[in-house]
């Protein structure tokens, strides 16, 4: 099978392009500033609000499947428009089409718990982003699958890990927040779930968090054990009383996605176990 990972020198997607290289797949990869380190992959730089560019990338790729694990943070043109884009090409060249989201689509004030019947209300820029984005992939690709996800973690290479071992050093200000409540998954258990999503028949919202929700703090103490941090270091305070943007309690509801992988998507208190 042949997949174009579209983001494939970011976090998620160097973890799809490994797992992709590893089953023996033909892989074609796309990179915004500088491609990876992956052998065996051919590197395309791809910037997703230059339609002409994406439609060739796809073209010259001739992939199976499309996988699109970009991140463009709250730039409209990148994650709002690009997916989009990305979406019609995929359709023109019949190529299946997974769209990575997020639960930032939902703002966490009508309910605490997330399955894929719930419609987006974000309330931030990036997660208006992300809404759109669903909205239009799903519009002019019906059978593409938007698979939402929370805060992804992986061996120290996340960014929530960097900004732990910072805090925990003394190196950055700031707090954890412990009224901020996601359900984290694993790099590698996700990537597995994708893969798992784009070698079938799946259409549709699928929901791809961990197994449990924690805090931001409880997040960070967990890792701070796991990495052999002092945990007492970790500074905390409650996002309800800073000037950040953004939802308090969101939990992704996943079970209905899960009854159909193979791949379990851990909890944090099982892949962050302290190391012996």
């Amino acid at each position: 099978m042949t997949f174009l990972i579209v983001g494939g020198s970011g976090f998620l997607g160097a973890e799809l392009v490994r797992q992709s290289v590893a089953a023996g797949h033909t892989t074609t990869a796309t990179y915004a500033t500088r491609p990876g380190t992956a052998r065996a992959v051919a590197w395309h730089a791809l910037d997703l609000r230059d339609p002409g560019r994406v439609e060739a990338v796809v073209a010259e790729a001739r992939p199976r499947v499309v996988i699109n694990a970009s991140s463009g943070k709250a730039d409209w043109a990148v994650t709002a428009e690009g997916p989009i884009r990305l979406a019609l090409a995929a359709a023109k060249s019949g190529s299946r089409l997974i769209h990575v989201s997020s639960d930032a689509v939902f703002s966490g004030n009508t309910r605490v718990a997330y399955d894929e019947s719930c419609l987006p209300d974000p309330i931030t820029p990036y997660g208006a982003a992300k809404a759109a984005a669903e909205t239009g992939v799903l519009l002019v690709h019906p059978d593409a699958v938007v698979a939402r996800t929370s805060l992804i973690i992986g061996d120290g290479q996340s960014e929530h890990e960097r900004a732990v071992h910072d805090l925990a050093a003394g190196n950055r200000v700031g707090v954890l927040f412990t009224d901020d409540i996601r359900c984290p998954v694993h790099v590698t258990d996700l990537a597995a779930a994708l893969m798992e999503l784009a070698s079938g028949e799946a259409t549709g919202i699928h929901h791809l968090g961990g197994n449990e929700a924690l805090s931001r703090h409880e997040l960070g103490v967990l890792i701070a054990r796991h990495d052999g941090l002092d945990d007492s270091r970790l500074p905390t305070g409650l996002r309800a009383h800073s000037a950040l943007p953004g939802a308090l309690d969101v939990r992704l509801d996943s079970r209905a996605t899960q009854r159909k992988l193979r791949t379990r998507l851990r909890g944090a208190h099982e892949f962050l176990a302290p190391m012996a």
